[in-house]
């Protein structure tokens, strides 16, 4: 039942994956390119260069949830290992959120030229999301770690 789940999420994993290269090949080469206006395309080089350096974090973290996902299949989920992956998790989360707390100005100046103030808010969700993962992920390792400390301290009395 354990290596189903996993597969599931292994699954998951790569269709959250895909559409996010597809969006690096195609999506990121088309948009400057391409500007819905001609007046403020050179303000979507550093937005576009933001998102370009984001992928490096985003891709990372997912290599280290299926390296995640392997020790829960191998049965080592509790182990300084899986500790590690978390870690890792957290802080490409915190660069990826930090890498779009960079780039927000530029929206900004992009929504103050178009008006379109909702286009802020909607690039504050990945600074907001990629944060929560941050968090998450802390929680997870903390309480991993706490029951590995536990585990080990259970095998020295036993």
């Amino acid at each position: 039942m354990k290596q189903v789940s996993t597969l599931f999420l292994k699954i998951a994993l790569i269709l959250i994956g895909i559409p996010i290269l597809a969006l690096c090949i195609v999506g990121l080469i088309w948009l400057p390119q391409n500007p819905a206006n001609p007046d403020y395309a050179h303000l979507l080089y550093p937005i576009v260069i933001g998102m370009y350096l984001s992928v490096i974090p985003f891709f990372a973290a997912f290599y280290q949830a299926f390296k995640l996902l392997s020790y829960i299949d191998k049965n080592q989920a509790f182990s300084d290992l899986s500790v590690k992956a978390l870690k890792k998790i957290k802080n490409c989360a915190i660069s990826f959120s930090g890498l779009y707390v960079l780039v927000l100005p530029f929206v900004f100046f992009v929504a103050d030229l178009d008006d379109a103030p909702g286009l802020v808010l909607v690039g504050m969700v990945p600074i907001f999301a990629s944060m929560v993962i941050a968090v998450f992920a802390a929680v997870l390792q903390k309480l991993l770690k706490e029951a590995i400390d536990i585990k080990s301290e259970n095998d020295l009395i036993v």
